[in-house]
């Protein structure tokens, strides 16, 4: 396969062949983080730590317990 550059929207597109993702571990919906080195593009799948996730907490965004239901099957003690 060879990919081309083609218009998307307001933007340029390039599809990646399910191979190559693949190998990364690209799926659908991962974040990225993209540079430029010369003449190249180089896409890096964006790796977060616990304190990175952690900071983003804050009580506005947070739930109480849930409710799922009553217990059932070996769920019961």
């Amino acid at each position: 396969m060879q990919p081309r550059v083609q218009k998307w929207g307001n933007s340029l597109g390039i599809r990646i062949p399910l191979s190559l993702a693949q190998k990364v571990g690209l799926t659908e919906g991962t974040p990225v983080d993209m540079q430029v080195d010369e003449d190249a593009i180089i896409i890096r799948r964006k790796y977060y730590s616990l304190e990175q996730l952690l900071a983003q907490v804050t009580p506005d965004n947070t739930h109480g317990e849930i409710d799922t239901g009553s217990q059932f099957g070996r769920e019961i003690w």
